[in-house]
């Protein structure tokens, strides 16, 4: 029988015994120290609850300029076809009427947008629609605060200035509740 050495006899081994509660700190620091990103989508205010029943005064049909998308994405604004495209110059044009006319708003004060969806319609075409017409009031913002100030309308604006402009263009956005194909 052959003699075994003592080198034979010990291995270089790694104790990992302790790689498994290693592992498992890690992944605790990291999912303590990560910060997780919150999508804001879109910030919209909405009005306070209440109980009370609204009140339903008649709006001159000529302060409101209506948008509505059905089901197969096709805009109808003021009854009439249009293109996404169209729709900010036609809604700036809506509010500010720089030729008062008789059948736009009377004022931008008085200017209304009511945007109704179909339960169908596409969250894509929503969003460009309202996009739209948030660029139709950025724009109006812009130019009044370049006539007025001399500066463009921005965040970094004092908020005294921003208040003034919007005052006298509020943005006045009515979603109304979507409804389904045909219920109109």
């Amino acid at each position: 029988m052959a003699k075994t050495k003592t080198r034979d006899r010990m291995k270089n081994e790694i104790n990992a015994g302790s790689m498994a509660d290693i592992a498992f700190l890690l992944l605790i620091f990291f999912l303590v120290t990560t910060t997780i990103v919150e999508d804001k989508g879109i910030l919209v205010k909405l009005p306070p609850w209440s109980e009370e029943e609204p009140d339903i005064t008649k709006l001159k049909e000529r302060n409101v300029f209506s948008v509505l998308v059905n089901a197969q994405n096709q805009l109808l604004v003021r009854n009439e076809p249009a293109l996404v495209g169209d729709l900010r110059e036609r809604a700036k044009e809506f509010i500010s009427n720089p030729a008062k006319r008789e059948d736009l708003a009377e004022k931008p004060t008085k200017a209304i947008i009511s945007l109704k969806n179909d339960r169908g319609t596409n969250y894509k075409t929503y969003l460009e629609v309202y996009n739209e017409l948030k660029a139709a009031y950025d724009e109006l913002w812009d130019d009044l605060c370049q006539r007025q100030y001399g500066k463009p309308y921005s965040d970094e604006l004092p908020i005294a200035i921003r208040r003034d402009i919007r005052s006298q263009i509020p943005m006045v956005l009515s979603e109304a509740e979507p409804t389904n194909f045909g219920e109109e």
